[in-house]
Formats: C-alpha cells, sequence, structure tokens
C-alpha cells in the first residue's frame, strides 16, 4: 500500500493510552505510521493513586483533577508521538463497594450507545484509520467506562462504514482491521516472573498471579504479537507524565526493562475482524496492509 498507514487507538481515559499498546505505539510511530489516540473521558473522577504527587490547591479545589489529567495527557501525547482528540464524555468514576452505588447521573457508561458513538464515528470518517484498537468487551477490566469504550468502538467501528449511518459526519470509511489490546496473559506474567527469580529478585507478579480470576486471562484469544521492547523506555516514560495515576517508584516499574525484553519483548493484541487476507498468528497490526 503507497498511502501512509494510520492507527487509531480508542481509550476509556487519559492515562490509558501510556497503559496498554504505548510501546507498540511508539514503535509504528517511528515507522512513520500516524497514530491518532481518542479518549473518550477526561478522567474527572479519577483518584490520585501516586502517593508522591503534589500540586497547589488540589486539596482546596479536587476539581482542578480534570486540569491537570488534561496537562499530563499533553506531555504524554508529545512523548509518544501522537495526535489527540477527546470525545468529551464525563468520567463514570469507579467507587469503592460490593455492590457499588449507582453511578453518576450524566457520565459517559450511562449515555445511549447511538450517542456515545457519534464522536467516534466522526473521527473515524476523518482521520481514516486503517487499523483500530480498542478493548474486549470485559473492557481488559470491569470499569463502566472500560466497557463502554468497547461499545462504541465495535458499534463506530461498523457504523463509520455506512453510508445510511450518521449521514451527516462525513464520508463512509470502512476500517481494515480491528484489535483489542491482549493485556497479561497468563503466560506473559509466568514468563516475567520466572526472568525475575533467575535474576535472583524478588517476583512483583507472584500474589497477582495468584489471586486473579482465570477468566480474566486471554492467553488463548491472542493472535497477534508486536516487538516493541525497544520501546519500552517510550511507554515508561508516556505512564510518568500520568503523575496522578503512576507512582515512579510502584509497582509498574517493579520489573527492569532488560528483564522485561528478554522475557516478553512483544505487546500482545487480539484480531476481531479484518477486510483484508491476514495469517495467524501476525507480528504486525497492519499485516496484509504492507
Amino acid at each position: 500500500m503507497s498511502e501512509r498507514l494510520r492507527l487509531m487507538h480508542v481509550h476509556a481515559h487519559p492515562d490509558d493510552e501510556s497503559s496498554k499498546g504505548a510501546a507498540s505505539t511508539a514503535r509504528y510511530v517511528a515507522e512513520g505510521v500516524d497514530v491518532h489516540v481518542v479518549t473518550c473521558t477526561g478522567g474527572e473522577r479519577g483518584s490520585i493513586l501516586n502517593p508522591s504527587f503534589a500540586h497547589p490547591g488540589i486539596e482546596d479545589n479536587p476539581e482542578l483533577i480534570a486540569d491537570i489529567r488534561r496537562e499530563e495527557m499533553d506531555r504524554a501525547r508529545e512523548i509518544l508521538g501522537v495526535t489527540q482528540d477527546w470525545l468529551g464524555w464525563v468520567d463514570s468514576g469507579w467507587p469503592e463497594g460490593d455492590p457499588k452505588p449507582p453511578l453518576p447521573e450524566g457520565c459517559f457508561a450511562l449515555v445511549p450507545l447511538e450517542e456515545a458513538a457519534a464522536p467516534l464515528v466522526r473521527l473515524i470518517r476523518s482521520f481514516r484509520p486503517h487499523v483500530l484498537t480498542t478493548y474486549d468487551e470485559n473492557g481488559g477490566y470491569p470499569h463502566p467506562d472500560h466497557i463502554k469504550c468497547h461499545e462504541i468502538s465495535v458499534f463506530a467501528y461498523e457504523a463509520a462504514a455506512d453510508p445510511q449511518r450518521y449521514p451527516d459526519l462525513g464520508e463512509p470509511w470502512q476500517v481494515s482491521k480491528l484489535y483489542y489490546h491482549g493485556g497479561w496473559t497468563k503466560a506473559r506474567l509466568e514468563a516475567i516472573g520466572a526472568a525475575m527469580i533467575e535474576r535472583g529478585l524478588d517476583n512483583p507478579y507472584a500474589g497477582w498471579l495468584d489471586e486473579r480470576d482465570p477468566s480474566r486471562f486471554r492467553d488463548d484469544r491472542v493472535t497477534t504479537r508486536v516487538e516493541c521492547a525497544e520501546y519500552f523506555a517510550v511507554r515508561d516514560a508516556a505512564l510518568i507524565a500520568h503523575a496522578t495515576q503512576i507512582d515512579p517508584n510502584g509497582f509498574w516499574f517493579a520489573v527492569p526493562r532488560d528483564v522485561q525484553a528478554r522475557a516478553w519483548p512483544t505487546e500482545d493484541y487480539e484480531l476481531v475482524d479484518s477486510k483484508v487476507p491476514t495469517t495467524q498468528p501476525e507480528d504486525d497490526l497492519f499485516a496484509g496492509l504492507r
């Protein structure tokens, strides 16, 4: 294909673009692919998860979190080398408790599907991606915004190509391939844990592996492994840019990058639909397109 390839990632909150697929994003940017991130919500109801985070005024005005998270997204976007749009929906939150309280009125998760997907259809038709990625039907984890992100992404993938739907939102565009992020498979956790033990280091994932619901592992659904260890440092820098969410001395950085690179040098995806011929397993989101 002679035209420049285009990749669109659809994420629920600012920071998701850096915690899911960021190293493969950086690889594709380096290869000259146009990568566009769509962020469904502003992360307005996100908690401050980094114990070392400090910002003047945040204690007196908690609503500053929305502005701060936009600033963080600006930095992460520059580090990754992507373009980005906000869909403008309001974070649904992830409250404590079981059962959880009702979702707040007006939040993203409660917006009717056709309404919630409309701005994404517009963006697909304007950016015209060849590949679109999002979360699986469980949202990667069952945050209501992640599940809604999945729903609107799958809906918009089909709707954007149909000239009878949303006729006022631009010329139809058929995305060639749809992927779900592969996430943390059991094999990946085990491989990194074994590499840590071999190095004489504690395995930070041991408890997580034991406690994780086995139904959340997706090993049998991975179709595509993208080599991207060279870009793990870019991924980490983008993550750290989200200072409200990421502790630079925390869990996510407990495994040295060289251990990660040796044990599991890929980011993994599930091919859900392809309009072009391709053979599995794949090593490239653009397999069949170049």
